[in-house]
């Protein structure tokens, strides 16, 4: 029994290494690079640049994707539309899509190191001091960029986009690498890919949420390359250092002066508003809100003409009506249960 236990477990993680190959290599076949490359301080980005720049339209833009994501985040969404009257350069980021990541292990690229590498990329492409923008994770990007290098950009967009940090666990794949790294490599190399396609409609689905998934979204989205094991293992890396991060980049805050525009879906559970939107307005008074009721953590592709309408109007330092007091929170409070009068007599 030992014996065959002994032959059996190292040929079932051999099926499972090849399988894992196997739908790789057709991910990144079904999936190709539709940009460019340029190599930047010894990294390769994958960037896709169009559009170019109109007179009285307010600068060039840059597209930063969120966690488990690429470029085509935004290929498939807001990037061709901005580019009618903008230069736009959306970037897969680094150990995403096809960059290339920088291969210390024990240096996490945190995201003002992500900020500073993507605008040096921007200067090489002719996009100087450019309107940055960032959905989810990279809300993280943004915020980074207006505290530690205000002199490099015109001002930032959060699109459902992290600025808080958050408590307790994000769920078991996240635990597993915090407390057992060796096993979640085993998991990244063996099952992630063979299981994971089975459940990307359903992860798709909670990220839509209310709105329905569009069809076609996963071939759109190339979202089957966040299942390469060394790109699952730099998301889960990156989301679990995120939160602690944060809280060192947030107090920061109140001394930010540039423009910023927050878009968020009223309705996302993902990246709350009222721990990623309404707790950034009595610090920074400047900020200007566009939220859209009914509408979760994907707004770019499910209310793309009002998304890209407030970014074009922001670029151009047009300034929204303020959002309405008293600021929504979320989740609503249950209301209080009132007894009758007469239970309340003694």
């Amino acid at each position: 029994m030992k014996l065959s236990l002994f032959i059996l477990i190292p040929a079932l993680l051999c099926v499972l290494l090849i399988a894992t190959g196997v739908g790789v290599s057709r991910a990144e076949q079904g999936n190709e690079p539709i940009g460019q490359f340029i190599t930047v301080n010894g990294v390769k980005l994958h960037y896709v640049i169009a559009g170019e720049a109109m007179a009285g339209e307010g600068p060039g833009i840059v597209l930063v994707h969120g966690a488990s994501s690429n470029l085509r985040e935004f290929s498939s969404s807001i990037l061709p539309i901005l580019a009618k009257s903008h230069r736009v350069i959306a970037f897969d980021r680094p150990g995403y899509g096809f960059s290339e990541r920088p291969s210390d292990e024990k240096a996490w690229l945190n995201p003002s190191q992500v900020a500073a590498l993507l605008l040096d990329a921007s200067d090489a492409l002719g996009v100087h001091k450019p309107l940055i923008v960032g959905h989810s994770w990279a809300g993280s990007v943004v915020m980074s960029a207006m505290v530690n290098m205000p002199e490099r950009i015109a001002g930032g967009v959060l699109i459902s986009g992290v600025s808080g940090h958050w408590t307790g666990p994000l769920n078991w794949t996240y635990t597993l690498a915090e407390q057992r790294p060796w096993l979640s490599k085993l998991f990244a190399w063996t099952l992630v890919q063979p299981l994971g396609k089975y459940y990307l409609q359903e992860g798709l689905a909670e990220v839509f949420a209310p709105d329905p998934v569009p069809e076609g979204q996963i071939e759109r989205s190339g979202i089957a390359l966040a299942l390469r094991p060394q790109t699952y293992l730099n998301n889960v890396r990156d989301m679990n250092e995120l939160s602690a991060y944060m809280q060192t980049l947030s107090p920061h805050y109140n001394a930010v002066k540039l423009p910023l525009l927050i878009i968020h879906g009223e309705a996302d559970t993902l990246v709350p508003f009222w721990n990623h939107g309404r707790r950034l307005l009595p610090v920074m008074p400047q900020a200007q809100v566009l939220l859209l009721p009914k509408t979760g953590h994907a707004p770019h592709h499910t209310k793309t003409v009002e998304v890209t309408d407030a970014i074009a109007r922001f670029s151009r330092g047009e300034v929204r009506p303020p959002l309405p007091k008293p600021w929504p929170i979320w989740p609503e409070l249950p209301a209080p249960e009132l007894k009758h009068e007469s239970a309340l007599q003694p």
